[in-house]
């Protein structure tokens, strides 16, 4: 007779805001406490980017693939752990026929949540997981702690131009034909994206003269 294992809770990424604990299929997300804040100033805060966190991923996740939410407390969330790749660390190395259509259905994903008015604000490729699940592949896009909501067209500019900046910075071998894929996947069926693209011009420009001076 075997003896069932139980699953062990394990610390697998702690960054400056947050501490991502895994305990078998769950994923529990807590916000650290900040010891230069009041304490009581310190858990407003973190209780309100917790709350707003969760409610802007329950609602993506009917857009896009995003963990499922559970429970939510002042400062913790509790998702679905999702297994997979994150596509920071395999994209350069799949096929590039493979790795443009997944740029492709990055676009798509993003025009999607543009088109809800959703910003995600940090689209890396190492908030997007590449997972298998029974023959069925998706790109899951993670960590919505910088993510608002906003109809403004420079909003949606903005988000472009930092997954841009994201690309030519980690993928800067490839950068200019997975940014051709990503916007070719964005401006698909989206009635927005001429006006996006053209004030993603804008944006661009703002950069490059202030690289200048």
């Amino acid at each position: 007779m075997t003896k069932s294992r139980k699953s062990k809770s394990q610390i697998i990424a702690q960054g400056a805001e947050a501490i991502l604990i895994r305990n078998g299929k769950i994923l529990k997300k807590n916000r650290i406490k900040k010891g230069y804040r009041h304490p009581e100033l310190d858990s407003i805060l973190r209780t309100w980017r917790t709350r707003h966190e969760s409610k802007i991923m329950e609602r993506a996740s009917k857009i896009i693939p995003v963990p499922k939410i559970g429970e939510t407390t002042e400062h913790e969330i509790e998702m679905d752990f999702i297994p997979g790749q994150r596509l920071s660390q395999c994209l350069d190395s799949l096929p590039e026929k493979k790795s443009l259509e997944i740029c492709r259905k990055i676009g798509q994903q993003v025009s999607k949540i543009h088109q809800s008015n959703i910003i995600h604000g940090d689209l890396t490729t190492s908030n997007m997981i590449l997972s298998k699940n029974k023959n069925k592949e998706a790109i899951y896009f993670i960590d919505f702690g910088l993510s608002f909501h906003s109809q403004r067209i420079e909003d949606k500019a903005v988000d472009l131009h930092l997954i841009k900046q994201a690309f030519e910075s980690k993928h800067f071998r490839k950068a200019g034909k997975y940014l051709k894929s990503i916007l070719e996947g964005y401006t698909k069926s989206n009635p927005e994206s001429a006006l996006v693209l053209k004030q993603l011009e804008k944006v661009e420009s703002r950069g490059r003269y202030k690289g200048k001076h």
